[in-house]
């Protein structure tokens, strides 16, 4: 019997190949970003390779979209390839956004809790590519999907909580709001990776 990949992608494989590529692109971002603020020093240097990881995901969702618009027949619906070409670029423009306001806001040093709602982001982009790679065994990608929905409830809790307690410790305006604004990005980078886990299941089961 073929492959789940097999019947999914009857002529071409190289979809894939880029979904991956753009996976393991996410994951080298996300860990970046958690180096940067265990190590924080050198930061507009390590901002800059967070940004030049950001151009590299931009490289490769145009090839996606070349790749599209010169392929005839689809390894899937056509729509959900765009979707999750484009969410999966949405996580690491929003990793790189968060870094990059390290040196915009001029940012001193790092807040409590903000390693471990990083983390908790880096697990979920390790997630995500374990679901891209196992899409070949339907069952093991959406246990993945199961895993990403619940890191994105425990980052939706740890940023609830930085934010009152950002309220709740400090008295400067301009810091709450350049914090509270830092929290909310790494946030929604989690978000999308939950929209990417929505594609990926869509996917397997409109095929299954």
């Amino acid at each position: 019997m073929l492959g789940f990949l097999q019947r999914l992608m009857p002529q071409d494989g190289d979809f894939f190949v880029l979904f991956q590529k753009q996976s393991e692109n996410i994951v080298a971002g996300a860990r970046a970003f958690t180096d940067l603020l265990e190590h924080y020093t050198a930061v507009p240097e390590q901002v800059q390779c967070i940004k030049a990881l950001e151009h590299n995901g931009d490289e490769i969702t145009h090839q996606i979209f070349r790749k599209l618009n010169q392929t005839f027949i689809t390894p899937f619906d056509r729509e959900d390839i765009h979707e999750l070409c484009g969410t999966m670029d949405d996580v690491i423009d929003l990793i790189d956004a968060a870094a990059s306001r390290f040196v915009l806001y001029r940012v001193a040093r790092i807040r409590p809790g903000t390693i471990e709602l990083s983390k908790v982001l880096a697990a979920a982009t390790v997630e995500v590519n374990s679901a891209i790679h196992s899409m070949e065994s339907p069952d093991q990608a959406l246990q993945r999907v199961i895993e990403i929905n619940r890191l994105e409830n425990e980052s939706d809790r740890i940023c609830r909580t930085l934010i009152a307690q950002l309220f709740d410790e400090d008295t400067d305006p301009v810091q709450i709001i350049k914090w509270k604004e830092i929290f909310e990005v790494m946030e929604t980078a989690v978000d999308k990776c939950e929209d990417v886990s929505n594609v990926i299941e869509s996917v397997i089961l409109k095929n299954a």
